[in-house]
């Protein structure tokens, strides 16, 4: 049975009414009662709100206009029904009601001290973590089901925003990525060439450039490069979509997010990774052999048929089997921060900034682990 908001009044000796509200006082609940409370006569000096069970905007307004009209003072409000009064009226909170919550929350802290303070931190941040798993367990549900669906009607993925990706964050980055690497080239051959000179190994800088280009360096820097670039990117534009509803609207005409955003930026991750690593390779042995020909007088074509001599071919693997797995970790951090962006547009700014660090994170501890065990399977 429905429970009615109502209420009671009680006449000073000087003739000025107080009223106490009671009930749930929300837009279900109202029914009559304005009408009623405008139909009160005299003077009305205080409305009291403590025995109200819930509170919403239409009981903000009907709490707020009697109180002008009236001139009554409000007392007794919950910290919901203060904020939604404060909303309806447009100004700040009352001072007496500010100081009182304030007070009160100021007793409170201090009754519970340090340890209790530091127990409700902790588990605060614990049930934080753990409701970041269930969701990231969600979305990793949500878009295994989505690539079941388009493996079982191919037809509905959408080849146009694959191709869009991969233009923007293959072919785009790959100036960037050209220039990066034949710096780090560069960089590696020179100290390298000063380092071994003290024992007349200076030869040798044409392997440890050619194995850690095309082994480590090439696909990490590109990882790396490839997170602050275009993870950010990913969580920005989902993100913004998801902050100006298009995610909401595209649910509601029967097209699944997943399928239409995700989806094509994982597979072009996926893809576009392995080219940019081998490419960011190839530019930065160029690098070394550039450098190589004033600081060892070796020449271009020389260094660079070095390095066919001394690269075994399983570097070249080492780094093709890495750059998917980098490129999925990356996508799937940039679009699951971008699904989670809720409230405001500073949201996408701490969301795009969390995806960046937890993609480049998830990158080197992946790199550390493969470093390991390529070189217990006799890959090192």
């Amino acid at each position: 049975m429905r429970e009615w908001a109502d209420f009671t009044t009680e006449t000073a000796k000087d003739g000025a009414i107080s009223i106490a509200l009671s009930g749930p006082l929300c837009v279900s609940s109202v029914g009559r009662i304005d009408t009623r409370l405008r139909a009160i006569e005299g003077q009305v000096e205080a409305i009291d709100l403590t025995k109200v069970e819930d509170f919403d905007t239409v009981g903000a307004w009907i709490v707020v206009r009697l109180s002008e009209e009236r001139g009554a003072k409000i007392t007794g409000g919950s910290e919901k029904a203060t904020r939604l009064i404060a909303a309806v009226r447009g100004d700040h909170i009352d001072e007496d009601l500010t100081d009182q919550t304030s007070a009160d929350a100021s007793s409170e802290a201090a009754a519970r001290g340090w340890p209790s303070r530091t127990v409700q931190k902790l588990g605060s941040i614990v049930t934080g973590y753990l409701e970041g798993i269930t969701k990231l367990v969600g979305f990793l549900g949500a878009l295994i089901i989505a690539m079941g669906a388009l493996i079982a009607h191919p037809r509905r993925f959408r080849i146009i925003a694959l191709v869009r990706q991969i233009q923007l964050s293959g072919v785009g980055a790959l100036p960037i990525v050209g220039l990066m690497s034949f710096l780090i080239g560069i960089v590696i051959a020179q100290q390298g060439a000063v380092q071994l000179r003290q024992f007349g190994a200076e030869i040798y800088t044409v392997n440890l450039t050619g194995r850690l280009s095309m082994r480590e360096l090439g696909i990490l820097m590109t990882a790396i490069m490839f997170a602050g670039r275009s993870g950010s990117s990913f969580a920005a534009q989902i993100g913004t979509m998801k902050l100006t509803e298009e995610i909401d609207a595209m649910r509601t005409i029967g097209v699944s997010p997943m399928e239409a955003l995700v989806v094509p930026r994982i597979v072009a991750a996926l893809l576009i990774m392995p080219l940019l690593g081998f490419y960011a390779a190839v530019l930065a042995i160029i690098g070394g052999a550039f450098i190589s020909m004033f600081a060892l007088d070796i020449p271009f074509f020389t260094f660079l048929i070095r390095i066919r001599e001394v690269v075994p071919l399983h570097d070249i693997w080492v780094g093709l089997i890495k750059a998917p797995l980098f490129g999925l970790i990356i996508a799937l951090a940039g679009c699951y921060q971008g699904m989670q962006v809720q409230g405001n547009s500073e949201e996408v700014g701490l969301r795009t900034t969390v995806a960046v660090v937890q993609g480049i994170f998830a990158v080197i501890v992946l790199d550390a682990f493969f470093a390991v065990f390529f070189t217990e399977v006799g890959w090192g």
